[in-house]
């Protein structure tokens, strides 16, 4: 009977080992589906407005095009990131951001979000200047963060050295995070591009660069 229990729990372990395989093989494709699909719905969801809009009074043109509110914000996006690479355009948004910032509760939010933006988009080359690696939060603990620029000379701890202000960006949510005012000597640059290093704080370090693999 024993015997017969050893059998059918080995035979078990290796359905589940293939069961597994399986799973695993089949999971980042699964979650990425999921992802996209979850995001298109979103979409769809804060677009049905517009589609509304349309059905009512063009019915014709939803028939004719499907999700055609997709279209509509994509052109509009497009047009307004054409329009804002001329002077006059820009001149007039700038003019209007400066009259909403002024905005006591309005200010904080919208100037750290829009500076967050700025600090990830793809035309803000220098904002996060650096990926580093610093002591944080204690000796002998390492955290991977951004540095963004110099500390002025008037406002650092001390003049024997340069001190440079770092963003360390918190896992697995980095549009929050810790500013830190490190010293020169204790900052060590690596070779990482913003985008390898955001993957691997939001993942925890379970996403790494694959030209870093670690051959065992």
């Amino acid at each position: 009977m024993s015997e017969k229990r050893g059998v059918f729990a080995c035979l078990m372990s290796g359905v589940w080992r293939i069961f597994l395989n399986g799973l695993f093989a089949i999971l980042p494709l699964t979650i990425t589906l999921g992802l996209f699909l979850l995001t298109f719905r979103l979409l769809i969801d804060w677009l049905r407005p517009i589609r509304i809009f349309l059905a009512s009074r063009y019915p014709s043109i939803i028939d004719a095009i499907p999700y055609v509110e997709i279209l509509i914000i994509f052109a509009v996006i497009f047009t307004i990131g054409s329009l804002l690479r001329t002077f006059i355009i820009r001149s007039v948004v700038h003019a209007i951001e400066s009259l909403l910032v002024k905005i006591p509760l309005f200010r904080p939010i919208y100037m750290g979000v829009r500076q967050l933006v700025q600090a990830f988009s793809l035309q803000d080359k220098i904002t996060f200047k650096q990926v580093v690696v610093i002591e944080f939060p204690r000796p002998g603990l390492y955290s991977i963060g951004f540095l963004t620029s110099q500390l002025p000379e008037q406002i650092a701890p001390h003049k024997q050295c340069k001190f440079f202000n770092v963003f360390v960006p918190t896992t697995p949510n980095p549009t929050s995070g810790y500013f830190v005012i490190v010293p020169d000597q204790d900052i060590t640059v690596v070779d990482l591009t913003r985008q390898e290093a955001m993957a691997m704080i939001i993942s925890g370090g379970i996403i790494q660069p694959e030209r870093f693999e670690v051959v065992d």
